[in-house]
């Protein structure tokens, strides 16, 4: 990208910004029941429309700031999910171990079909699941240390998750 297009660019963005930020805020702040989440997720859409390619495809800017901040509040909550019912099964795990044998097993039980199906999926999709929803590593960081691109890592996190998911599932139906 050149000098010209990339001013070009960031007044574009500035523009966005100056006119549909309190919109933007308040929309994901409803998503997200957090107005510090709904800064941090902003604050990240709007880098990603300083550092897209081919802007010049992209009809509205504020339809597309919006999808993009749209599908990142999605991330953030996924995320979220993931670590507080971690956490929650961690706790749970705990008092299960002071409360009875049965309880454990059953607990084993299940952290051994999450690896049986993490066992399942192909490499990068387990790799990346792990990385991120484990580890708590972002998207970009991800793929920066497996080498893709970050819609390939959404990809096979997304994958993974739903796999996952469904191997629960199966598990808990009688």
């Amino acid at each position: 990208m050149n000098t010209v297009t990339l001013s070009v660019h960031v007044s574009d963005v500035e523009a966005l910004f100056r006119e549909h930020n309190r919109a933007l805020i308040a929309f994901l702040q409803c998503r997200l029941h957090s107005l510090s989440d709904a800064q941090e997720v902003a604050q990240e859409a709007y880098l990603r429309m300083l550092t897209m390619d081919h802007r010049e495809d992209i009809d509205s800017l504020r339809s597309y700031l919006f999808r993009v901040a749209g599908n990142l509040a999605i991330d953030k909550l996924r995320k979220h999910k993931v670590r507080s019912d971690f956490a929650a099964a961690q706790s749970h795990d705990e008092a299960m171990d002071e409360e009875s044998p049965a309880h454990h097993a059953m607990a084993v039980e299940h952290v051994t079909g999450i690896r049986h199906a993490l066992r399942e999926l192909p490499p990068k999709a387990s790799r990346a699941f792990v990385m991120h929803v484990i580890e708590g590593r972002d998207f970009a960081s991800v793929a920066q240390a497996m080498k893709l691109s970050e819609r390939m890592v959404r990809y096979h996190v997304a994958n993974a998750l739903a796999h996952c998911r469904a191997r629960i599932d199966e598990e808990e139906i009688p």
